[in-house]
């Protein structure tokens, strides 16, 4: 099992440490050092007041955040939770991903999700209908761009003709995919190297036109219609990551957290075949989430690695 957080920017307004070149470098240093072994950003560049208002949060631009955490670590790997991939031309996610991924001497993976809030893609300038095609021509295009040279692309959204971008990623990074429904793990079958569902209740399943996922049991569904889609297709799933939260022992950071259990959790999400797991940290400020990290490194990560 490896250890992956969000950077925890969860609030409007957000703290401002957490906000800052200082902070994000703080927070990236202490996850290292804490054993961590993925650091990610949201992705909302054009949120609404009302949103926000209804229990949103403020986020850093993920691409410049990840490479900000790049330069102050050797060893994290920068995953996105999770770049909305119709917001933006595949063309530009590529190149960014690229170079990401080159500077920081391989650690990107790229985890993308079609994104829910109808505000923000008008805002963007991109159709919310459109965004399950936007998602898939542009899987496409990137894999095709960290792959290949002189390469053609004829789609609804994008055509393209005889393109070259280098530098090319060494090895092209990993492509985790979103999201809880079918749909989703379809797209792991035909483009992916990882699922990423997510923990959601009802109504935030509604909000975010998911399907609910509230437990291990939730999970093992989803894993095992993934794995009949992969036998269809004659693809390995074993060679595929799977990232998912953990239910068990309580939120770390807060009063009554039960290392026992967390561990106990961590031990039955592996057995169901996670090799990820979402840490979520409070974000109270840069100071606390050092001690934080610092406190599940001794109670968890340090327990859990003898």
């Amino acid at each position: 099992m490896r250890f992956a957080m969000t950077y925890p920017m969860t609030s409007h307004p957000c703290d401002p440490g957490l906000a800052s070149g200082a902070g994000v470098a703080a927070v990236a240093v202490a996850a290292e050092a804490a054993g961590f072994h993925a650091l990610g950003f949201t992705d909302h560049p054009a949120p609404s007041q009302r949103w926000l208002d209804a229990g949103g949060h403020d986020a850093l631009d993920p691409f410049v955040a990840m490479g900000f955490a790049a330069a102050h670590t050797t060893t994290l790997r920068l995953i996105p939770n999770i770049v909305v991939l119709p917001y933006r031309n595949p063309f530009l996610v590529a190149k960014a991903g690229a170079t990401l991924d080159r500077l920081s001497g391989g650690r990107f993976t790229l985890a993308i999700g079609t994104g829910y809030l109808k505000r923000e893609f008008a805002a963007l300038g991109v159709d919310y209908d459109e965004r399950k095609d936007l998602v898939d021509e542009g899987l496409a295009v990137i894999r095709a761009i960290w792959t290949g040279d002189d390469v053609s692309f004829e789609g609804r959204h994008f055509s393209a003709h005889g393109i070259t971008a280098h530098p090319r990623p060494a090895t092209a990074p990993p492509i985790w995919i979103g999201g809880n429904t079918g749909a989703a793990r379809a797209r792991v079958v035909t483009h992916g190297d990882g699922w990423c569902p997510f923990a959601a209740p009802a109504v935030l399943a509604q909000t975010a036109g998911t399907t609910s996922m509230t437990s291990n049991d939730a999970l093992v569904r989803g894993i095992d219609d993934l794995r009949r889609r992969c036998d269809a297709a004659g693809r390995d799933w074993t060679a595929l990551d799977i990232s998912f939260t953990n239910f068990a022992g309580g939120r770390p950071g807060e009063a009554g957290f039960d290392a026992d259990g967390y561990l106990g959790g961590l031990e039955a999400l592996a057995a169901i075949g996670v090799t990820w797991v979402q840490v979520p940290m409070l974000g109270l400020g840069v100071e606390q989430l050092v001690e934080q990290l610092d406190r599940f490194r001794a109670d968890v990560i340090d327990v859990y690695d003898q």
